[in-house]
């Protein structure tokens, strides 16, 4: 999916950044989990501020044009709702996507589905996509067990199913449980729509109960934030008003004002949204993204540059996301004589970068993180992003709100 097109990024003065209003994107993981639970209610609801992201327009088309073939391109949310939606709303379905998103595993989710009743073939490679679904006839069981180490979307797919299942549906939830953060904004969304829940332990269960329409907002994205809140921590000096977002929020991501405090940024929540200022930094020692992986790129990169050599743990799912996030991280903070070193055993140490070269330009690997998490290297020397387009994924507007900063861009083929 890659392009020749690279966009260079550089400022013609200091990084001091006047106080400006970002207009945030509304959230991808709140958007696709309530399309999924509105396709479940047959549409009875009112659901504003949807994302603009790729992932969730996918994930409206083919809820809309209901094709006999869902190709999800390269959205793995899409992937792994849809092929729950497929199994509970008993169809005969097709779930395929791109090269990488067939490469990307979902043998812990089928096992589930197929456990429960669900038939389900793999028409490639076992525990891979692409899958023919043949729906869900009979509920066999009503417990199901899922590892919860590694992918919380499995999980999510799961319980948004169980109040549809004659049967309802028990999850236990084996071993160490990542990203505990989306499972709970699942439940809370789910609990939005009238759905009951008990979560006990690793037992979580939902009895066989129907979705209330309602009318619902989509929050601003706080994943998409985190850059806004990297190039502050980078800058010299400056003011951001980040709109949308909610001090109380669902999603996980929100980590990032506790941890942006440690690196130089100042949150205060206002009407509207949240302000940031530039603080001194205090430090960053190290860092659990066990529950708020998404935000791993952004907060190496964000230490890489300010010097600040931190511990991090927690990155178990990255090597199956987009791309090999531990790898692709490596080699582009290597551009810059900075490093993601594995101490050991899952635990790795930011190296931080001790000279600046004049010129870096970063590979994005199909991934729309990382030609964000890099961005906030235009406050140090001149910027080369490949393939600017791949920020579509998830953000669109990303590199118009770029220009909202005076950000100098061009365009090079």
């Amino acid at each position: 999916m890659s392009t020749d097109t690279k966009t260079v990024l550089q400022l013609n003065q200091k990084s001091e950044f006047k106080t400006k209003t970002i207009p945030l994107p509304s959230s991808k993981s709140e958007s696709n989990r309530v399309l999924v639970i509105d396709a479940l209610t047959e549409g009875k609801n009112k659901i504003t501020n949807l994302a603009e992201a790729r992932d969730t327009q996918t994930m409206i088309h083919l809820l809309k044009k209901n094709p006999p073939v869902f190709d999800v391109l390269d959205a793995g949310t899409t992937m792994r709702f849809l092929t729950a939606y497929s199994v509970i709303t008993n169809q005969n379905k097709v779930m395929t996507g791109t090269p990488r998103m067939c490469e990307r595993p979902i043998g812990i989710l089928v096992d589930a589905l197929r456990s429960i009743g669900a038939e389900i073939h793999y028409l490639g490679v076992e525990g891979y996509p692409p899958l023919a679904i043949h729906g869900l006839s009979n509920q066999t069981s009503d417990k199901v067990k899922i590892r919860g180490d590694v992918s919380s979307q499995y999980i999510s797919a799961m319980l948004m199913i169980a109040p549809i299942l004659p049967m309802g549906l028990e999850i236990e939830l084996e071993g160490k449980v990542g990203s505990r953060t989306y499972i709970e904004m699942t439940l809370e969304l789910m609990a939005q729509f009238g759905i009951q829940y008990n979560w006990t332990g690793n037992k979580i269960a939902i009895a066989h109960q129907a979705y209330q329409p309602t009318t619902f907002a989509v929050e601003s994205d706080w994943s998409g934030a985190s850059y806004w809140f990297s190039l502050l921590a980078c800058a010299d000096s400056g003011t951001f008003f980040l709109e949308g977002l909610k001090e109380n929020s669902l999603q996980g991501d929100s980590k990032v004002v506790e941890i942006m405090d440690h690196l130089g940024v100042k949150s205060t929540f206002k009407e509207g949204g949240v302000l940031l200022q530039k603080q001194e930094v205090k430090g960053l020692k190290t860092w659990d993204f066990t529950h708020c992986p998404d935000l791993a790129q952004t907060i190496a990169v964000t230490c890489a540059i300010l010097g600040q050599d931190a511990i991090f743990t927690g990155l178990e799912s990255l090597k199956i996301k987009e791309t090999d996030r531990i790898l692709a991280l490596q080699q582009e903070l290597a551009k810059f004589n900075a490093d993601l070193k594995e101490i050991k055993h899952e635990t790795y140490q930011v190296i931080p970068s001790v000279t600046m070269p004049s010129v870096v330009e970063i590979n994005t690997y199909d991934d729309h993180r990382m030609g964000m998490a890099f961005m906030p290297l235009l406050t140090k020397t001149k910027v080369l992003i490949e393939d600017p387009a791949v920020v579509n994924k998830s953000y669109p507007s990303f590199w118009k709100h770029c220009e909202i900063l005076e950000i100098e861009m061009e365009t090079k083929s």
